[in-house]
């Protein structure tokens, strides 16, 4: 296995900025469930979690030269990521539908469906390329991009703020409403940091990805406190 020398600029990228987000991430998915350890709680932990793998995983890639291990792990760290909202979508219809309308069995074929349609992405030819020419960041090829961007506005992006918003008309109290709006605020700041990301890998233009990094980081930050603050910490339907 080949090291290269990392660069600043990566170092506070990948390992600062990430870093940051992983750390926060896991630090929310520990708070959410020792609140209350409930299966509602855990299905929401577990969009912070697979992220943070996703993360954890490019941690380690970062600093190889070797193209095939680069990207080999590249897509693994974006799978878990693009898994992510399926646990957002799992979530809310629980919540919506409650578990006798929206059984265990509906859950774990929707997770088992977008599972396998997530694992699309390692069949799509020469949909990554890392190596030198790249700068050794991920220059992914634009069918990749629109298929990625396709199953999440369809199957879990989407359908999560549509069934979001459903369930915010649904409340009659105000203060539950005003809640919930949070969730839904930091859920639109996250799905933004992962179009954004995505796209940034597909045009792979060095000064846009120095431009968007702190905009993710930031996004990423404040999306995740939203929709803690708005449900694991304040929310309490009666």
């Amino acid at each position: 296995m080949v090291l290269c020398q990392v660069t600043t600029a990566r170092i506070i990228q990948v390992y600062l900025g990430y870093g940051s987000i992983t750390a926060f991430f896991l630090y929310l998915a520990y708070k959410t469930f020792k609140q209350e350890k409930k299966k509602l709680n855990l299905v929401f932990s577990l969009m912070y979690i697979s992220t943070a793998i996703g993360i954890i995983i490019t941690f380690i890639y970062a600093p190889i030269t070797n193209p095939e291990i680069a990207t080999t792990m590249h897509y693994i760290a974006i799978y878990f990521i693009i898994l992510a909202p399926i646990f957002l979508l799992l979530f809310t219809l629980i919540f919506l539908k409650t578990e006798e309308v929206f059984t265990t069995n509906k859950q774990f074929a929707l997770i088992t469906i977008y599972a396998l349609l997530t694992a699309i992405i390692f069949l799509i030819p020469n949909g990554v390329e890392i190596n030198e020419s790249t700068g050794w960041n991920p220059h992914w090829s634009w069918p990749l991009f629109i298929y990625v961007a396709i199953l999440l506005t369809m199957v879990s992006d989407g359908p999560s703020l549509y069934y979001s918003w459903m369930l915010y008309k649904k409340f009659d109290d105000d203060q539950l409403k005003r809640k919930w709006k949070y969730v839904i605020i930091g859920m639109s700041e996250l799905y933004t940091v992962q179009y954004g990301t995505f796209l940034v890998h597909a045009i792979n233009n060095p000064t846009l990805r120095t431009i968007f990094a702190p905009i993710s980081l930031i996004l990423s930050i404040t999306g995740a406190y939203l929709m803690y603050y708005g449900y694991a910490k304040r929310f309490k339907p009666k």
